[in-house]
């Protein structure tokens, strides 16, 4: 099978399109690559889901730290500290033995049978475990921007007349973005590697479609060597977080476009003498 064919049958494997068995012998480097990467699909997927999802979620959790109502502050204060304070790899543990209770038959709510047995699924129940993870601490880094907002600009905004949802989407909002990107575009990076996790947990792989580590463990298994499978997983995670880097920069300069010299292009300037 040439590399071509190889790539034809495998690369979207992982989602259940293509070759339905995973090649048993005689392995080179073309399949590993095409497998692997075909795995880097769901990582990618629950990267970006639990960062869509989880990042509103984060800014609601930061307001409500930050509000003077005690129902609001003292329920996101313990969400926060819960996660943060508990390792991921004992969430997602205990996260699926929880789901595991659940009754297979469903629920009944409201008269209707609410289906229960995909949330032990990977691509379901460790993805809600992401998502209130990656919300967890990036509440926290929002409400740290939060509290940082300037006086000046609150003042600004009091002065042209801007209350309410207008003061917050125009000014509040913007500003703690602004403050908290760093540190947000960090989490982000680390949530990415995170999913990793995912297949060491006890979300099984369904119909062997599983992750990028997934794969890796299979041709480390296979082949008794794990210095090319895992290699592989590793650059393609680096290429990865190179986009997510880039992508983020660019956020960060739309947010700081209004700044002059916030902004700088990336130059490179070797030093020839030293």
């Amino acid at each position: 099978m040439t590399c071509a064919e190889t790539f034809y049958a495998y690369a979207l494997r992982s989602l259940g399109i293509g070759e339905r068995l995973l090649p048993r012998s005689d392995f080179d480097l073309c399949q590993q690559f095409v497998l692997i990467g075909s795995g880097l699909i769901w990582n990618i997927y629950f990267a970006a889901c639990a960062l869509l999802i989880g990042f509103f979620l984060a800014t609601g959790l930061a307001l409500a730290k930050a509000s003077g109502n005690a129902w609001l502050r003292n329920p996101a204060q313990g969400f926060i500290f819960l996660f943060r304070g508990s390792p991921l790899f004992i969430q997602f543990f205990l996260a699926y033995e929880a789901l595991v209770l659940l009754p297979r038959a469903g629920i009944e709510l409201f008269g209707l049978t609410v289906a229960t047995s995909w949330l032990t699924k990977a691509w379901a129940g460790a993805l809600i475990v992401l998502i209130l993870n990656t919300a967890a601490y990036s509440a926290q880094i929002f409400h740290g921007a939060l509290m940082s907002v300037p006086k000046g600009d609150l003042e600004a905004a009091d002065a042209y007349g801007l209350t309410g949802w207008a003061r917050f989407r125009r000014v509040v909002w913007p500003t703690m973005l602004r403050l908290a990107w760093p540190s947000y575009t960090n989490e982000a990076i680390f949530l990415f590697h995170a999913t990793t996790l995912v297949y060491f947990s006890g979300f099984p792989a369904f119909q062997q479609r599983g992750d990028a580590l997934y794969y890796a463990n299979y041709f480390a298994d296979k082949t008794f060597n794990p210095f090319v499978a895992y290699p592989i997983v590793a650059g393609y995670f680096i290429l990865c977080t190179l986009v997510l880097i880039g992508l983020f920069g660019v956020a960060n300069r739309r947010l700081n476009r209004h700044i002059p010299g916030a902004v700088k292009k990336l130059r490179y300037r070797p030093q020839l003498v030293r």
